[in-house]
């Protein structure tokens, strides 16, 4: 098996390393990581600067470059030639921090699982339940594990999975939960100061989200102590809202004669 790891944390990243070293054991596995951290950079696609890609000396690694690009970028620029071989799975992460709910709309880490998918690859996002600790070693082999099922079973096109990982020791874990997205609560507050030259600037700050804990949602999982793995499609039509637009007589609209 051929895959290709990538995360948004940059290339220096602990989990990164961590998830490249439990890997390496099953698969041949080929590095294309961010330089910088990029957090909440969401599904961006660089079009009207340079990306630069250089190869990185990273033992365990088949191949590695670290780019100046997002983590969707540093898919497609993988996936468009860089690489040398196409891999069969992109995976990536961990992440220092769980992407719960709505956070994957603002993940760069799912933006990498993301991107594999719309070329047309299967792929895993994975985070860590946690924005302290470094210990990954667990959530490296949950992702293992559900990378060789993958591998055995298939994901349908169009799918990907999100595994968020608590951050308890392996004795404590629950089980593994199959969920569906819950529902975000954001604390954002805007913080505003100013430069030398006593003009305003802005930060988003606030305190970490929580979340409603409706049972079966990945959010509910992670407070049982559940490992979560929510199956995700990029088809966002919402499907029952077409029958009730078409009641709305939309074709009054448009002019006819």
């Amino acid at each position: 098996m051929h895959i290709l790891l990538t995360n948004d944390d940059g290339i220096e990243a602990p989990g990164l390393r961590a998830l490249l070293e439990a890997l390496k054991q099953i698969a041949r596995v080929a590095v294309f990581a961010p330089d910088h951290n990029w957090s909440a950079a969401g599904h961006t696609k660089t079009m009207h600067k340079p990306l630069r890609v250089d190869p990185y000396p990273l033992e365990g690694a088949a191949e590695a470059y670290v780019s100046t690009g997002a983590p969707s970028d540093c898919v497609a620029l993988a996936l468009l030639g860089i690489l040398s071989e196409r891999p069969d799975l992109v995976v990536s992460g961990i992440n220092q921090g769980p992407n719960l709910g709505h956070d994957i709309t603002y993940s760069g880490t799912v933006a990498g699982a993301m991107e594999a998918v719309i070329f047309g690859l299967p792929a895993i996002s994975v985070s860590l339940d946690s924005y302290e600790s470094h210990d990954f070693a667990f959530a490296a082999q949950v992702a293992v594990q559900v990378v060789n099922l993958v591998s055995e079973q298939g994901l349908p096109p169009g799918h990907f999975l999100n595994v968020n990982v608590p951050c308890r020791p392996p004795e404590e874990i629950a089980g593994v939960a199959i969920t569906r997205l819950g529902r975000r609560v954001y604390r954002d507050i805007l913080i505003e100061r100013y430069d030398p030259r006593q003009r305003p600037y802005y930060w988003i700050g606030g305190e970490p989200p929580t979340g409603h804990q409706d049972e079966g949602t990945d959010i509910w999982a992670m407070a049982h102590g559940y490992v979560s793995i929510t199956p995700i499609h990029l088809d966002m039509t919402a499907y029952e809202l077409i029958p009730i637009l078409e009641q709305w007589r939309f074709d009054k609209m448009i002019a006819t004669k």
